[in-house]
């Protein structure tokens, strides 16, 4: 996904900041923070450290220095006030970077049945697999690890896996260290919005693998 390793959500914030993750990355990060408010100041300190550090770089001359000014001040401020999102509130809507990527909103995903109680539309957008998922409530996926790196951000529901609860907003990183298996929570679907850079690998016994395919 990115030359360097990213094991953690705080690593995930600091390439966002510093544009080396590929789009669907990229939109990943950006509909994590409009839903959710946790990691917008530390995007805002890591783009305060990258502005005093570029204050260090000696000047370079501009090329048409004044329609790039005219471009920087013709662009919109970013909105420090952005309220967190709730599929619910917004009448199922996807958060816009999402809608803008895929071209679809949640009432419009053309799904496709993968496994019984487990929808999924998938698409490779810059080197990576970028997928919706919707998961019945109480469904569990078969349990898995990771050829590369794999970022989920619950949009609706919830699951739960050996490392706890994920809910609307939250991103899981998993990479080939991690072998889990995904249960979304039993009182309503779980929607989610992956991007991987390489196939999974199915793990367990043949008899739990046989058992989660069929639901």
């Amino acid at each position: 996904m990115v030359h360097e390793h990213i094991d953690t959500v705080d690593a995930l914030m600091a390439h966002y900041v510093a544009g080396s993750l590929p789009e669907p990355a990229r939109v990943l990060v950006e509909s994590h923070l409009e839903m959710k408010t946790d990691h917008r100041q530390l995007v805002r300190d890591l783009e305060s450290l990258a502005g005093e550090a570029l204050e260090q770089i000696p000047e370079a001359a501009i090329g048409d220095r004044r329609a790039r000014l005219a471009a920087v001040f013709a662009s919109a401020p970013p909105d420090e006030r952005r309220p967190a999102v709730d599929l619910r509130a917004r009448d199922g809507s996807f958060p816009k970077a999402i809608r803008d990527l895929v071209g679809y909103d949640v009432d419009t995903v053309p799904w496709k049945t993968k496994l019984p109680g487990f929808k999924e539309y998938s698409t490779d957008i810059d080197g990576c697999e970028v997928s919706l998922m919707w998961i019945k409530a109480g469904r569990a996926l078969p349990a898995h690890t990771h050829k590369g790196m794999e970022l989920t951000l619950i949009l609706d529901g919830a699951f739960n896996d050996s490392r706890g609860r994920f809910g609307p907003g939250d991103i899981s990183v998993a990479d080939e260290s991690l072998d889990h298996r995904p249960v979304a929570e039993k009182d309503r679907p779980c929607i989610a919005f992956s991007v991987l850079d390489a196939p999974i690998k199915l793990t367990g016994s043949f008899r739990q693998i046989i058992g989660d395919l069929i639901g």
